[in-house]
């Protein structure tokens, strides 16, 4: 198996904008790290500036994104940059933000992608650390019909096949399969913005949330299914994006990834439950061969 070399930034770079859900003006920085670093978030608009890695041990439960926490200091709406660090194959990496939650820019990881591309990608001395899928795993909830299920690869490729199956026009029933590959990532998946219901923004600002939001920063569907002020990049962008999300959410595993991975209907929580499972599993047996 070819393991290849660890990688991180040639320079800083950095993505201004808004959070999604908050609104807060917020600068996010990405700075060149260390080997065995890992991906970790630095809260420098706090007296403390705590350090939280990107690690799925500080998941904390939130609707719709994905949250850390570590030492009273939180950082929100994590997913897209972490699926940009991932797809890109920037294994170490210190981001700062100046607020409590990532910008959205127009809902994909676009811009992050961008800013790595203007950083540079640089490889190190040494070794990839892996996370490897050593044995099958699934994680099913019968109520919802959400299933993830994770199996072993001959190789070290991350391969996702995801059927996206929504209760509303627009992106009702879409399927893809994708090897993830930096190639892939930022020609296949980087662009594919966050998708919502017109229904579900209102209910959203009901509750101080979104406000900020407009149609521009991600797609809003009417009860028609058509983007509302919009269109649409591909014609299944909302299955794109949740595969993004997915590969996000993965990177809390604290290593590259790789397995055959099926899933449907999942969101983030799942996401969180699979990625700690494999995790568990693989120091599982670092202890029995120990």
């Amino acid at each position: 198996m070819n393991h290849g070399r660890q990688r991180t930034l040639g320079r800083p770079a950095r993505v201004h904008g808004r959070g999604l859900f908050h609104g807060n003006d917020v600068t996010l920085t990405l700075l060149p790290a260390p080997e065995y670093h890992g991906i970790v978030f630095q809260r420098v608009d706090l007296a403390s500036r705590v350090l939280i890695p990107a690690r799925v041990e500080y998941v904390v439960a939130a609707p719709r994104r994905t949250v850390l926490s570590r030492l009273g200091a939180e950082v929100e709406t994590v997913e897209h940059v972490l699926a940009a660090l991932a797809g890109m194959q920037v294994d170490n990496c210190i981001v700062q933000v100046t607020a409590s939650e990532c910008p959205n820019g127009d809902g994909s990881a676009q811009a992050f992608v961008e800013a790595i591309d203007s950083a540079g990608i640089v490889p190190q001395s040494a070794l990839v650390t892996r996370l490897d899928v050593a044995e099958s795993c699934s994680v099913c909830d019968e109520s919802t019909g959400a299933c993830w299920t994770a199996r072993p690869t001959a190789d070290d490729t991350l391969h996702i096949d995801y059927e996206l199956l929504s209760p509303f026009p627009g992106c009702d029933r879409q399927a893809l399969s994708l090897a993830i590959t930096p190639s892939t990532f930022a020609n296949e998946l980087a662009k594919a913005r966050t998708f919502v219901r017109e229904s579900e923004v209102q209910s959203l600002r009901a509750v101080g949330l979104g406000r900020r939001t407009t149609p521009s920063d991600l797609i809003v569907f009417d009860t028609n299914g058509m983007p509302i002020q919009n269109a649409l990049r591909y014609s299944d962008e909302c299955v794109r994006h949740k595969i993004l999300d997915c590969i996000g959410d993965f990177a809390l595993g604290g290593a590259r990834l790789s397995g055959n991975f099926s899933g449907q209907k999942t969101g983030h929580r799942h996401n969180h439950e699979l990625i700690r499972q494999i995790r568990d599993s693989q120091l599982g047996q670092r202890r029995r061969t120990a």
